[in-house]
């Protein structure tokens, strides 16, 4: 999986003014717990975190703090503004080798359908699944391969097997399908 390396610098606990006013400057608090850690307690320039939020993608992140401490970490919770869509506060969960991590990773869907080409509609419900690895065995994507997909036919979470890897994303999540449509029920009653 990629890294993103990520600069913090250390905060101490405030009220609700000086996180106010770290805000107005453009800094989000952030926190990093885990692995028996005490809490940290840190800020990041907004624009760097965008990097990490405003992807589709999954990453390692690599804190670098301003007292030194570098820590290996993966993205655990996010609050944004509800109105003007800003970052408020990010958690960060700390992570090694050892331990396995659950973290969302991105779908990439390949092939082309058999129901499409018979005159089906192919819809994509997940755009991403939850999965359980170490660190060493997380994949940047997960393949899947829709060619043998027919008219009314799906893949579930539970359908998807990968090497090393647990899905924890619920086993009847529909990820992807094919439906019918007018034109193929038209072509399937004149059959």
């Amino acid at each position: 999986m990629k890294h993103f390396e990520l600069k913090g610098q250390i905060r101490e606990t405030g009220n609700k003014a000086v996180i106010k006013a770290y805000r107005r400057q453009g800094l989000v608090p952030c926190n990093l717990y885990g692995l028996g850690l005490k809490n940290i307690l840190f800020t990041v320039v907004e624009k760097d975190l965008q990097g990490l939020t405003h992807t589709p993608e999954s990453f390692i992140v690599d804190l670098v703090l301003s007292d030194g401490q570098k820590f290996t970490a993966v993205l655990h919770e996010i609050q944004y503004h509800p109105v003007k869509d800003n970052c408020l506060h990010v958690d960060f969960l700390a992570v090694n080798e050892e331990k396995p991590i659950a973290i969302k990773v991105p779908l990439n869907i390949t092939g082309h359908a058999a129901g499409v080409q018979a005159g089906g509609k192919f819809v994509k419900l997940l755009r991403e699944v939850r999965v359980c690895a170490l660190m060493k065995n997380l994949p940047d994507k997960l393949d899947i391969d829709i060619t043998p997909l027919g008219i009314g036919e799906q893949i579930k979470a539970g359908d998807l097997k990968y090497d090393n890897i647990t899905i924890l994303t619920q086993k009847d999540s529909i990820i992807c399908g094919v439906k019918a449509t007018r034109n193929s029920a038209a072509v399937a009653t004149e059959e």
